[in-house]
């Protein structure tokens, strides 16, 4: 029995609405899968998909200049690339020749040599660093390369090598305060400026991200910032670096001469104590630390403790006449050798007769003995307290990496003999800084100065921060310092630099120092010498302190010695500053009654 046509249009409304039923559940599962990948899920697939092609590097903040008093540069930042590369893509790559159209090809082993011979390295090494995680994103290559090589790279063209921006530490004036500025090495700053005021100079580092397609190579237009980098302030110096350049000069030509292992100079300002120079011989080149021993690579002005010597001797006169007990025309009565009841003995460096010395005298001829006496009318305890006022025994307000405090120990700790030998600089010691930093105050009428090596940081809104001390101390009377100032006049002349050629137009003050090094702690003196000459121009007012120090000569070992190089730094210092010539004669005390 055939259907009806009416049972016929029913099975086919039937078949029909089951296919809509059915076309309508497969729509609705992708309805849903859609709504879950795009809503749902979408916060995390997007995540993972940006992961997987989103590439994040470190934008350097350029590291701040260090400049010296007249702005300089000690220390800049130029810029460099860092080659990096992503092993899990690298493979060799092909070129083709613009004009010919011709392809060429190259194997991996042929890439590397070319990224070797385009950044000056070496290939055997830039292999082992991509194979060295072959499925890593990425790998150091080559760090800090020069324009020049970066341009080779990039004209390379290989899809898998990313240069980043970095910057360098450089030195302009090559060895100039190279003791004073340091260095900065891979592992940041070593010393120096660069290390005492790395929070100054250091940028703060930002971050960028771009996006890589799946053959590893940078999407164009992908880059985004997600991190601003800071440059780091400018670190303004004393130091006048034209006046260094030509003290270093001066010192390494004079250490020479004598045959020296070593010698240091220090020009100070004595109003403020800014430190205009600090010279070490064969100071550091910090564009080439390696060429330098280590042991040189510092400045052994703030670093080396020494028996002063003699310089020692202007700075117990001070306090003797600042306490009352003495004048510039205190007699004594002054052998050539003291004994004491204890078995200590003390000695000139001449023989000479029983000598009727003032106290100029004794400071003209640097007697140990006559000092002695004048020194004995202070109590120990109070010499060290001069002492310390005079900023010896501790640091300077400096506080250079590496800074010595000096040895000055106690009065409780020093023995009878030490008690005596402090009068004239030795059982103690002290830095160049701090024995400058002695005649500073006494340049200023009495009043010591912070030392100052830095005015402050400059930041990028032009304020300047870290800005050290002005503020001074009075150590002793106004009178005591010029007495002393006056006395030390007579040096020259009649005394211990007697024969130096004066400095045509200035009256000088000045006072050597021969200081005996001693073998070991406990152990005597040997035949070695630091000697020394200390002076303050002009007399009358002075502006500047000079100290100049050259330890074991040999050719002489007289503080004599030291005397052509003081006169002709200190004639350089009176020059370069423009120093009005003095209009009084110079004060000549008497030196025996």
């Amino acid at each position: 029995m055939r259907p009806t046509a009416s049972a016929a249009v029913r099975a086919r409304r039937r078949r029909v609405s089951i296919t809509a039923i059915a076309i309508f559940a497969l729509v609705a599962v992708f309805v849903v899968r859609l709504v879950d990948i795009q809503v749902v899920q979408a916060q995390s697939l997007n995540t993972d998909a940006v992961g997987k092609r989103s590439i994040s590097t470190t934008v350097y903040g350029d590291r701040g200049d260090i400049v010296d008093a007249n702005g300089k540069v000690l220390a800049g930042t130029v810029l460099r690339y860092d080659i990096t590369a992503a092993p899990r893509f690298a493979t060799g790559y092909s070129t083709i020749d613009p004009k010919t159209k011709k392809k060429t090809t190259y194997s991996l082993e042929q890439t590397v040599a070319q990224i070797a011979r385009a950044t000056h390295s070496d290939a055997g090494s830039l292999m082992k660093k991509l194979k060295a995680n072959p499925d890593s994103d990425y790998a150091l290559l080559v760090r800090a390369v020069d324009i020049d090589a970066y341009d080779a790279i990039v004209k390379l063209g290989i899809s898998w090598i990313y240069p980043q921006r970095v910057t360098s530490r450089t030195y302009p004036a090559g060895a100039v305060a190279g003791n004073l500025v340091g260095f900065v090495g891979t592992e940041g700053a070593q010393a120096g400026l660069e290390y005492a005021y790395d929070s100054c100079l250091a940028g703060t580092n930002g971050s960028e991200t771009y996006e890589r397609g799946a053959d590893g190579v940078k999407l164009p237009g992908s880059t985004t910032t997600t991190k601003r980098s800071v440059a780091g302030g400018t670190l303004e110096t004393t130091i006048d670096s034209d006046l260094q350049y030509q003290v270093q000069q001066d010192l390494d030509e004079q250490v020479k001469a004598l045959g020296a292992t070593s010698g240091t100079v220090v020009v100070m300002k004595a109003s403020d104590a800014s430190l205009l120079a600090v010279a070490d011989s064969d100071t550091v080149d910090p564009n080439d630390v390696g060429a330098t021993p280590a042991a040189d690579r510092f400045s052994k002005a703030f670093t080396d403790s020494y028996e002063p010597g003699s310089t020692f001797k202007a700075m117990v006169a001070a306090a003797a006449i600042d306490k009352g007990v003495a004048s510039t025309g205190t007699k004594e009565s002054v052998a050539d050798s003291r004994t004491f009841p204890w078995g200590g003995r003390i000695g000139d460096a001449e023989s000479h007769p029983v000598e009727n010395l003032t106290l100029a005298g004794i400071l003209a001829n640097s007697s140990n003995v006559g000092i002695s006496q004048v020194g004995e009318l202070l109590s120990k305890q109070t010499r060290y307290d001069y002492m310390k006022k005079f900023g010896l025994g501790t640091q300077t307000e400096v506080k250079f990496p590496g800074e010595s405090n000096g040895q000055l120990g106690t009065p409780q700790s020093w023995d009878q003999q030490t008690n005596i030998n402090s009068m004239f600089g030795q059982g103690v010691g002290a830095t160049a800084i701090q024995t400058a930093s002695i005649y500073q105050t006494l340049a200023n009428g009495g009043v010591r100065m912070p030392v100052k090596l830095v005015k402050g940081c400059r930041q990028a809104d032009g304020t300047l921060t870290d800005v050290p001390s002005s503020t001074g101390t009075r150590v002793v009377s106004p009178q005591a310092a010029t007495d002393v100032v006056h006395m030390l006049e007579n040096t020259i002349p009649d005394g211990t630099l007697k024969g130096m050629q004066p400095i045509s137009g200035y009256n000088v003050a000045a006072k050597t120092g021969t200081a005996q090094i001693a073998d070991a702690p406990g152990g005597g003196y040997g035949s070695d010498y630091i000697i020394s000459v200390a002076g303050v121009a002009p007399a009358e007012n002075p502006q500047y302190v000079v100290l100049v120090t050259f330890t074991k000569p040999t050719t002489l070992k007289t503080s004599f010695a030291a005397a052509p190089a003081f006169r002709e730094i200190m004639s350089q210092v009176l020059e370069t500053y423009r120093v009005k010539p003095s209009t009084t004669a110079p004060t000549h005390l008497p030196d025996t009654w």
